[in-house]
């Protein structure tokens, strides 16, 4: 039994993460028998990272490994893909996780009115007095980060500038069919749909949340994928 690490369900999503969202799903479409353990706290896993699973002895760590270890046990997540949509689906999943993502932690860790909320929530289980303490160097080294990164340079309005032809690339996908790449669900579905349902359920109204929940098509999209893979 395959035994997947990943922080809890948070805002009326699967997880906190993206990334656990979509090793949920790869799981489910890999049709491998599984169960949950939550853990707020990710700093006894390889990396002080989640996702992660154990497997007998192994510990296999974050969604691209959690990938490559169902695959390398028979599972195509691909299988109705042709090799060019395949390099297509490649360059879908580093758009939503290498750049959309930042967008996210920006919009949730790095906005002033939604940041309380956050830390509140994720950290709930630390005493309050700690609790602010331990939080206001944790998101200072993100934002640190996060400036370095470059997203952090930018105004709310310019990332969503930024942002937008992401969006857009998305929905032109979708014109093909209800899913990125036709009428079944391939691994770019994982990690598309997981990193937008995370923006759609930021616990405070923003520019980026309201963005999602308002275009019908993206929104019906995650519903879609959480339905298949859920």
């Amino acid at each position: 039994m395959i035994n997947l690490i990943t922080y809890p369900a948070k805002f009326g999503t699967r997880s906190s993460s993206p990334f656990c969202i979509k090793a949920e799903y790869l799981l489910n479409m890999a049709g491998v028998p599984w169960q949950r353990q939550d853990e707020n706290d990710p700093r006894k896993w390889p990396k002080a990272k989640l996702p992660a699973i154990t497997v007998q002895l192994d510990i296999i760590r974050d969604s691209d490994g959690i990938r490559h270890y169902l695959e390398g046990q028979d599972a195509d997540f691909d299988k109705n893909l042709s090799d060019i949509e395949k390099a297509q689906s490649h360059t879908f999943i580093r758009m939503a996780e290498e750049h959309m993502y930042f967008h996210l932690v920006m919009d949730q860790w790095g906005n002033d009115a939604v940041w309380p909320t956050i830390r509140d929530v994720y950290f709930g289980d630390i005493p309050k007095l700690l609790r602010l303490i331990i939080t206001r160097g944790l998101r200072a080294k993100l934002m640190k980060e996060m400036l370095a990164q470059g997203l952090g340079r930018l105004s709310p309005a310019e990332r969503m500038e930024r942002l937008e032809p992401d969006l857009q690339a998305i929905r032109s996908q979708l014109s093909q069919g209800e899913f990125l790449f036709g009428s079944e669900p391939c691994v770019a579905d994982t990690s598309v749909a997981a990193v937008l349902a995370a923006m759609r359920a930021t616990p405070i109204k923003t520019d980026l949340s309201q963005r999602i929940a308002s275009d019908q098509l993206l929104s019906d999209y995650i519903d879609r994928v959480d339905a298949a893979l859920g």
